[in-house]
């Protein structure tokens, strides 16, 4: 039992670690709605009770980066502006799903047209389920007074920041951790390695049973692509891959206890049977169309081992489960995860001094108080309305995610260095004989092998043959070599597999040598 207590704690600090910067921005963009676009601009900008706002919540929630955890403070705002739950529901399910950074990464893994129309589907699924419940529900907005706007100046900008720190100690924090429990939850109820087989094509159960794992998981954007993309190179489910993106990364069990605590069981039930019903039908419908005819299925895939324990039954790691943790975090946090949980342990310190000395938000109604006597302004000052500074924050939210793509998804020789050292790290303990630390090291290759194509694709517009070709055959040869160590290989033939990845990636660099991707005399 050790085992499964452990694996949770591990699987929960890396899913807190993973959605720190999406959560992060979910309490800026909460922040901007509250302070500076209001009550009123934004439900004219979302819309509310309408077919109309259904497409406009749905087309905002692509353009913004964020998670199902980082989505539940949006939601709680939206219906504090007086917003229809149909519309509300719509953006909760659609934003975590696609953003810039996850779409281009979908593209390179699949035929655009498969992810387009995951794209579409899922526009269907919030659009038919969000009419229906506004149709058996019309009035469900609330009429609430909002708050006074805020005195334009460095008062206002204020105001932004101290509800940012709020936030991130309020109410929504406790649905957040209900949302990461579910992920311990499932570590623990799944043991290693069981879901490998059990995603087939041939599989007609395999859309339901992804339903069941689905719902309490918790996912990035960038990881159910990842996974998704996994699950089209080795043939899987076409129609489980549609629920593991809706549900793996559009819900967690912390959205639905924030829905059932605002709107009871009832509506709560309906909504869900109606989407459960609509998104169950979309994945058999799509089955046959979108699945890849020149796939060679596989019986096995490693895409859902981040869903179950992450330790084997009755084993002990290498200096113990607490050290297994701390050297697991460090060798998997990258500095965007690294920037994303340190701004939230700031906010959360800021929220919590103000909880503390200040319980009656008195800084609040002095920074949203009008001064008594009208200030004057100089001649070349421009006074925004409130709306507009939020509209230039969300659309700066947009853009720096867009740049995120460019720094996510490096130049080719960055890259391509980055992937060899990663190369050799796992060559290294394969040929050694470590275990543990080789199938640490393969998921990293793995990833900077599509980041390498990625970077291409976003920068070219396109990736020659050739280079993919290199691609995929390094891809099959690190999880060939992933699946002798987990069936317990002769450690020869391990020796000779590991031999194999390093002569697949130097085939990889030759062939974008070739193409003058990367300068030879510019490579390490």
């Amino acid at each position: 039992m050790t085992e499964l207590f452990f694996g949770a704690i591990l699987r929960i600090v890396q899913a807190v670690l993973q959605g720190a910067p999406f959560i992060l921005s979910g309490i800026c963009i909460t922040a901007l709605l509250e302070r500076m676009i209001g009550a009123v601009g934004t439900k004219r900008l979302f819309g509310s009770n309408s077919v109309v706002s259904l497409f406009q919540s749905w087309c905002i929630g692509m353009a913004l980066p964020g998670c199902s955890l980082g989505v539940i403070p949006i939601c709680q705002q939206l219906r504090l502006s007086g917003i229809a739950i149909g519309t509300i529901f719509a953006f909760a399910l659609s934003s975590p799903l696609f953003d810039p950074l996850s779409l281009l990464y979908g593209l390179t893994l699949s035929k655009p047209f498969t992810i387009f129309a995951f794209a579409g589907c899922s526009l269907i699924v919030v659009t038919v389920s969000g009419a229906i419940f506004d149709k058996l529900f019309p009035d469900t907005e609330l009429n609430i007074p909002p708050p006074p706007e805020s005195p334009v100046g460095i008062r206002r900008i204020a105001s932004v920041a101290v509800a940012m720190g709020r936030i991130t100690v309020g109410p929504m924090t406790a649905f957040i951790g209900i949302g990461l429990l579910g992920v311990g939850l499932m570590s623990i109820v799944l043991p290693y390695g069981i879901l490998g087989g059990t995603m087939s094509h041939d599989n007609p159960w395999a859309p339901l049973t992804m339903t069941g794992v689905a719902l309490p998981a918790y996912a990035t954007p960038m990881v159910a692509m990842s996974q998704l993309g996994s699950m089209f190179q080795h043939g899987n489910s076409v129609g489980a891959a549609f629920i593991l993106l809706c549900f793996g990364a559009g819900m967690n069990l912390g959205l639905l206890a924030w829905m059932w605590w605002h709107y009871g069981w009832k509506k709560l039930g309906i909504w869900f049977g109606i989407m459960l019903l609509i998104v169950i039908g979309i994945s058999y419908g799509v089955e046959g169309p979108l699945y890849p005819k020149a796939i060679e299925a596989s019986d096995h895939s490693h895409a859902f081992d981040r869903y179950c324990s992450p330790y084997r039954f009755g084993t002990v790691p290498s200096g113990g489960f607490p050290a297994d943790i701390i050297r697991r975090i460090k060798l998997e946090t990258q500095t965007h995860e690294l920037f994303g949980i340190a701004a939230l342990g700031f906010l959360a310190t800021c929220g919590g001094l103000l909880r503390f000395f200040d319980p009656n938000k008195k800084l609040d109604d002095w920074l949203n108080a009008v001064p008594p006597t009208k200030v004057a302004h100089g001649r070349f000052d421009i006074i925004l309305p409130a709306p507009v500074i939020g509209l230039c924050g969300l659309a700066g939210i947009i853009v720096v995610s867009v740049a995120g793509c460019f720094a996510y998804y490096p130049e080719p020789k960055e890259a391509l260095e980055e992937l060899r050292v990663a190369s050799i790290e796992s060559s290294a303990a394969a040929i050694s004989g470590d275990t543990e630390l080789c199938l640490h090291w393969i998921p990293m290759c793995e990833g900077w092998n599509k980041r390498l194509i990625v970077g291409i694709y976003l920068r070219k517009w396109a990736v020659p043959d050739d280079i993919l070709a290199r691609s995929k055959e390094y891809e099959d040869e690190l999880e060939e070599l992933e699946h002798m160590f987990q069936h317990r290989s002769f450690p020869s033939a391990i020796r000779r597999r590991a031999v194999a990845v390093d002569t697949a990636r130097h085939a990889l660099a030759d062939a974008l040598y070739r193409t003058g991707l990367v300068d030879p005399s510019e490579s390490f």
